[in-house]
């Protein structure tokens, strides 16, 4: 069959392609592999009951369950929904927020697709922008969404050591640089898959120098405030004007549903709309009625304050103890754990590559991701890209400590034979 260069590019192996297939393996049923490596929720058994509540009240009340398989919402998606979330948002934050602002998307990788397409590509006076990664490693699923050739470009960080065995990205300030070339500036907060909380003091540099060169600021806010609130550290919620902010329901525990968010000026919703009528003619309604009453009466923001979060942080924290043991008297270097699914471990002076010890430990029944997906749009040759790796830890607590303990052993396998 001969695809045209848009086929070719959803049939050439991809780094989320890999990640999606070992996720969808892992979890059929049928393998007994270790899934240490997608970014699938835990099943927090407390918060499921909460949904399987509130499904039992959709199926009972006369009509509601037709109405949300059986009608199409609009494109921009559900209006209760959006209000409830424009309401939420104005108490929490008193930011300028009206339904307006917001739009609902197939997840947040369809919602970042439209957003890449939007400001990146050749413009209308025959100029061509790319998006700016101030800050790499970034999400793996950004990859490969700019369908043309260097869509993306990429800052390497400056790296703290913050002790032996931890340390932490930052922008390297004085490097970046932004030129006309530039669409979108984009970070994400806490950041897949490091776990790295970008400072309050490099949110506002970076809203300030998108607003000096009036390009948007797109903030992946897929695990941050209010909610999932699946970070550590204390930071403040920002959004402006110029500010794309996205969100999504996937990690509350609902992947299923697909439901991505943007928050945004009423011209970028308005694309955003025009996309998903062209592409999906409506957004799922699954997700905004399964949360619509948590919405409404702020309960979201207690449930993932105080069910979400501290599962999460107890799980960061023993993984982290789990490796730190196994990995004694090696070089091994954690990213301070901030937030997010993961644990960002780098190898310093592997002796192989990161994807090589990603088969080794896929050998031995356990899945993670190499580190070299996640450094999109950087130039040059950095040894660091390949002696990194991405560790979930969000599954049952026996499947992670058995998981890290294989982990373990390849690691030091690895080192040992030099």
């Amino acid at each position: 069959m001969n695809f045209s260069n848009f086929g070719q590019k959803f049939t050439n192996k991809s780094g989320i392609l890999q990640l999606m297939d070992d996720l969808g393996q892992a979890m059929s049923g049928d393998s007994d592999m270790l899934m240490l490596g997608g970014g699938n929720p835990g099943h927090i058994p407390e918060v499921q009951r909460i949904f399987r509540e509130r499904m039992q009240r959709i199926l009972a009340d006369n009509n509601s369950f037709e109405k949300m398989i059986g009608n199409y919402d609009p494109p921009q998606g559900d209006l209760a929904f959006t209000t409830a979330l424009a309401d939420l948002l104005r108490e929490l934050f008193d930011w300028d927020i009206h339904p307006e602002n917001i739009a609902l998307t197939l997840g947040s990788q369809s919602s970042f697709f439209t957003l890449f397409k939007l400001f990146s590509g050749e413009y209308s006076d025959g100029k061509k922008k790319k998006i700016l990664f101030p800050l790499v490693p970034e999400y793996i699923g950004y990859s490969d969404l700019g369908l043309t050739n260097n869509a993306f470009i990429a800052q390497r960080p400056s790296i703290e050591h913050i002790d032996d065995h931890t340390f932490k990205y930052h922008i390297d300030f004085d490097a970046l640089e932004i030129t006309d070339e530039i669409g979108a500036i984009c970070v994400s907060r806490p950041t897949n898959p490091t776990g790295n909380v970008l400072t309050d003091k490099e949110i506002q540099h970076l809203m300030s120098l998108s607003k000096q060169h009036q390009i948007p600021l797109i903030i992946d806010n897929a695990y941050g405030l209010p909610f999932p609130n699946i970070i550590f550290s204390e930071v403040e919620s920002v959004w402006n004007d110029n500010t794309i902010l996205c969100m999504s329901l996937s990690k509350l525990g609902l992947p299923g549903t697909r439901t991505g968010i943007v928050i945004a000026n009423p011209k970028v919703i308005e694309a955003i709309t025009g996309s998903n009528a062209v592409f999906n003619l409506a957004t799922s309604g699954l997700g905004p009625q399964l949360t619509l009453d948590l919405v409404k009466s702020g309960d979201i923001i207690s449930l993932s304050k105080q069910l979400i979060k501290p599962y999460y942080q107890q799980k960061a924290e023993q993984a982290i103890n789990h490796l730190s043991a196994s990995l004694d008297g090696y070089d091994y270097h954690l990213h301070k754990a901030e937030g997010a699914l993961f644990l960002w471990l780098w190898l310093r002076n592997l002796p192989i590559n990161s994807n090589e010890l990603y088969n080794r430990i896929k050998d031995r029944g356990v899945l993670v991701v190499s580190g070299h997906y996640f450094f999109p749009g950087l130039n040059g040759d950095w040894q660091h890209t390949r002696e990194c790796i991405r560790i979930t830890y969000s599954q049952e607590d026996d499947t992670v400590k058995r998981g890290l303990e294989i982990i373990a052993e390849e690691v030091k396998r690895a080192y040992d034979v030099v």
